[in-house]
């Protein structure tokens, strides 16, 4: 009996001396506990027509026709498994879109993450040479599904193979020294430090989109480290150690004029590939890290 307990201990301590580590870290606090989805909230939209969903509505086509919603799972879409590569870890699966999002909501933090990407695939996101997909969204400013939105109002850090650090200002607007990229039409931006100071708004028609320089993922099924860095109106994406954009002045713009948008609640995002997150944590801070600040 005891040799058959041994694997939950060996787990149970790992998540312990994780959870010792971060704590120890200069303030460092766990986002995730390791063992359940506590502190987080979850929402889906619609399924894809191929997936069961008992009792909720379809058309004639075999379309579905209203969303999962808010706290309910029929697909196990986010779990939590004991053992990837001998860690707990968060398993979105991917099969329905939608968001897992904390409950709190945070300001003048550096965030810190890894994840890594699954096998499984879904519709519409399941051609061969489409990449796997999910984002780390923050200052997050509208409750899920509100307006027939997919994903909430919100900045995005885009989570995507060979994107990792990408920009979408998801009706929302920030500004990022960028450059148009010749060529492209429409144009294609990307980030670079020497650029013109430019808004990014995913509305109107436009993407939202800047695109991160340098790349610096590691290859599909390798674990990469994330980090997000959120100061007044600044905010830095970092991909295993590297500063991949520096962005400003972030607006929300769902009011009667634009304002200002600091805070919000945090979104890691169900979009049709299987991808694996754990080492969820968060510090208060009082100024850019000097390690990250801007030479």
């Amino acid at each position: 009996m005891a040799a058959s307990r041994q694997p939950s201990a060996v787990i149970l301590l790992s998540v312990l001396l994780g959870a010792v580590a971060i704590h120890g870290q200069s303030g460092w606090t766990p986002l995730w506990n390791g063992r359940d989805l506590d502190g987080w909230t979850t929402w889906m939209r619609q399924p894809e027509p191929g997936s069961d969903v008992p009792g909720l509505k379809k058309d004639a086509n075999g379309n579905y026709t209203e969303p999962i919603g808010s706290g309910r799972d029929p697909l196990k879409v986010f779990t939590v498994l004991r053992d990837v590569d001998g860690r707990p870890a968060i398993r979105i699966s991917g099969e329905v879109f939608g968001e897992l999002r904390s409950k709190e909501a945070f300001k003048d933090y550096h965030l810190k993450l890894q994840f890594k990407w699954g096998e499984k695939k879904w519709p519409p996101r399941d051609g061969p040479a489409t990449p796997r997909d999910s984002g780390l969204l923050y200052h997050v400013h509208a409750p899920p599904g509100v307006g027939g939105r997919t994903w909430a109002r919100s900045i995005e850090l885009q989570i995507q193979e060979h994107d990792v650090g990408d920009l979408y200002a998801i009706g929302s607007a920030i500004a990022v020294r960028a450059k148009a990229r010749a060529g492209t039409q429409p144009p294609l931006y990307d980030y670079d430090p020497a650029g013109e100071w430019t808004f990014f708004s995913q509305s109107q028609g436009a993407s939202g989109r800047c695109i991160k320089q340098p790349d610096n993922e590691k290859r599909t099924g390798d674990w990469n480290i994330v980090e997000l860095i959120v100061f007044g109106e600044d905010a830095i994406h970092i991909v295993n150690g590297k500063v991949v954009m520096r962005l400003h002045g972030p607006v929300r713009i769902d009011g009667d004029v634009p304002a200002p948008v600091t805070s919000g609640q945090i979104i890691l995002q169900s979009e049709g590939a299987e991808v694996f997150f754990r080492d969820i944590a968060i510090r208060s801070i009082t100024a850019i890290p000097p390690e990250f600040a801007a030479k």
